[in-house]
């Protein structure tokens, strides 16, 4: 049973296996690994923080880097009960795991931002900052410890900046009938415009006039693919102003974005977007 899976706020099933890229395809010979020695509780000698999670070093990192909250890691770790049982380790499996360091629980989110990489750690989590003492559901209760290596860090893509001419279109923009203005911040290198019937290969960022982020592609690192007749009919039509390798700012008002009382979790009203046209599908 992988527990890390539990480790998410939001409850995946263990069936659905782990939600992560894992760093390897390549499995190692599994190792049992040891109780320690001082699973019952932490020792005088352990560093603690403000939140009760303790700690100490059980082999000193390489690297220089910390990661932050938003980062992806890469470990190999272990946990007990204090009672000695082991209820899921990576080690055993043979294998490393990889998640985001904000999606679990919270004493795994504190305790790896005060490691680098190559450090080995163990982590005595109280109860409040795991799964509590009667959690259910085959989570193990109560204070819980964690043996953990900190194999690899990937820093979380950071945020685009917020357009100067977000809150309105310049001057300069070029505008069409419809209410779409737009202008080109990067020139493409195709020549063909791709037709509404087209699929799309995209990489993008969306603001509201106030210069709030409400999506990216960039963000999430991962462009996107999707038939053109299936958008908001500002993406529709913009899109098909541009050609391959081009990078351009829209301006779109509400009537072709979501409407003035959108559905719920959409944006309302105008909205900007910078669009980098990657490739015409078909």
């Amino acid at each position: 049973m992988h527990f890390l899976t539990k480790f998410l706020r939001s409850t995946v099933p263990h069936a659905a296996g782990l939600a992560f890229a894992l760093s390897t395809t390549v499995r190692a010979e599994p190792v049992m690994p040891e109780t320690p020695s001082d699973v019952a509780a932490a020792p005088a000698d352990a560093q603690k923080t403000s939140s009760g999670l303790a700690s100490k070093v059980l082999q000193a990192g390489k690297g220089q880097t910390k990661p932050a909250a938003a980062d992806t890691v890469t470990v190999h770790y272990s946990g007990w009960t204090t009672d000695g049982k082991l209820f899921d380790s990576s080690v055993k499996r043979g294998q490393p795991a990889s998640f985001p360091l904000n999606g679990v629980i919270k004493g795994w989110t504190e305790g790896l931002q005060l490691m680098v990489e190559g450090e080995k750690r163990r982590f005595w989590i109280p109860a409040d900052l795991a799964y509590g003492e009667n959690p259910g559901g085959g989570r193990p209760g109560g204070l819980l410890v964690f043996d953990v290596e900190l194999l690899g860090i990937k820093a979380a893509p950071k945020p685009p900046p917020v357009p100067e001419d977000v809150a309105e279109a310049p001057e300069s923009a070029e505008k069409t009938a419809s209410g779409i203005a737009s202008r080109v911040l990067t020139k493409g290198t195709g020549t063909a415009h791709p037709k509404a019937t087209d699929q799309v290969k995209v990489h993008y960022s969306g603001w509201t006039t106030d210069g709030k982020l409400f999506d990216s592609s960039v963000l999430r690192g991962e462009p996107i693919v999707f038939p053109l007749d299936r958008v908001i009919p500002g993406w529709t039509e913009g899109v098909q102003l541009m050609v391959e390798g081009e990078k351009r700012r829209l301006w779109i008002p509400g009537k072709l974005a979501y409407g003035e009382n959108p559905p719920p979790g959409a944006p309302v009203g105008t909205l900007v977007f910078d669009v980098e046209l990657l490739e015409i599908v078909k």
